[in-house]
Formats: C-alpha cells, sequence, structure tokens
C-alpha cells in the first residue's frame, strides 16, 4: 500500500522536528547536561515517532476502508498496530 503524498506531509514534517530533537539531544548528552533534562528531550522525541507511527497506521487503515485496497488485511494492520505498542 502506498500512502497519498498529501496524507504524508504533515507525517514527514512530524519526523523532521523529531529528528531535530534528537540532535538536540545527542547535543545535551555531549554537553554533560542535567539527566533529567536530557531525559525530558528524549521522551519528547519517542512520543513523536510513536505518533508518526500511529499517523501512518491510522492513514493506511483509511485507504484500505475508503478504497478497498487488497495489499493491507486487517491482521496486516493489527500487527503493525502492535508493533508501536
Amino acid at each position: 500500500m502506498e500512502l497519498d503524498s498529501t496524507e504524508i506531509t504533515p507525517i514527514i514534517n512530524r519526523l523532521k522536528r523529531a529528528q531535530g530533537q534528537l540532535a538536540a539531544v545527542t547535543g545535551m548528552l555531549e554537553e554533560g547536561r542535567d539527566c533529567k533534562d536530557i531525559v525530558t528531550q528524549l521522551a519528547a522525541v519517542s512520543k513523536a515517532l510513536d505518533r508518526a507511527g500511529f499517523a501512518i497506521i491510522a492513514t493506511g487503515l483509511e485507504q484500505c476502508i475508503t478504497k478497498e485496497d487488497a495489499s493491507m488485511n486487517k491482521k496486516d494492520l493489527e500487527k503493525l498496530f502492535l508493533s508501536l505498542a
């Protein structure tokens, strides 16, 4: 299943922000910043990645329902969903 390019643009933007956040976490570690601050930022990166994954799955699910895409079935989508849990 290929995702609609208009649907994935916000997901790509979210991933780019997460990439920047992760680079900031690496910088914080290299600078010897406070552990609490580092973990807080790392949790934000993790949440951003989870949200991107769920958005991809939601888009795929919507496409399967509305376009009757035979390349993904309910079991495949469930496995993808659970892989993020």
